[in-house]
């Protein structure tokens, strides 16, 4: 676990950003159980290519004209119960942090793990996900 003065900066990035950060296993059920609309979830991290690539990235996608009806984020390493959650909705793929899924219908369509954030600027990875919305949302 990180200390929470450490993360809460990181995690206001994307929660002042219209991101709902979801702490609890519940939360994530809830939301990733719909099994209609769309939703975006961010697995936030405190590495260099989360605040270098994944949040910026995410924060330019959500300016797209289509958007997800949800956009939300759990925080590896520190909501551990949520993030665990939210990665059993992301099999077959194995942890990531960062990572991106996007839902529809309560399906896994589109995911980013972080071989593919890592190394890769936020502007390619806001247009990977512009792609994605304009396919499924």
């Amino acid at each position: 676990m990180y200390p929470a003065e450490l993360t809460a900066p990181m995690a206001k990035d994307l929660t002042e950003y219209g991101f709902n950060g979801l702490q609890t296993a519940e939360a994530v059920s809830e939301v990733l159980d719909k099994k209609e609309g769309t939703t975006l979830v961010v697995v936030n991290s405190v590495c260099g290519c989360a605040a270098a690539n994944a949040r910026p990235g995410a924060k330019l996608a959500a300016q797209h004209d289509k958007t997800p009806d949800n956009m939300v984020t759990v925080f590896a390493g520190v909501d551990q119960a949520a993030t665990a959650k939210a990665r059993e909705y992301m099999a077959p793929y194995p942890p990531s942090s960062p990572s991106i899924a996007l839902f529809k219908d309560g399906k896994l369509v589109h995911f980013l793990e972080r071989h593919h954030i890592e190394g890769r600027s936020a502007e390619i990875i806001a247009e990977n996900l512009k792609l994605a919305f304009d396919r499924y949302c």
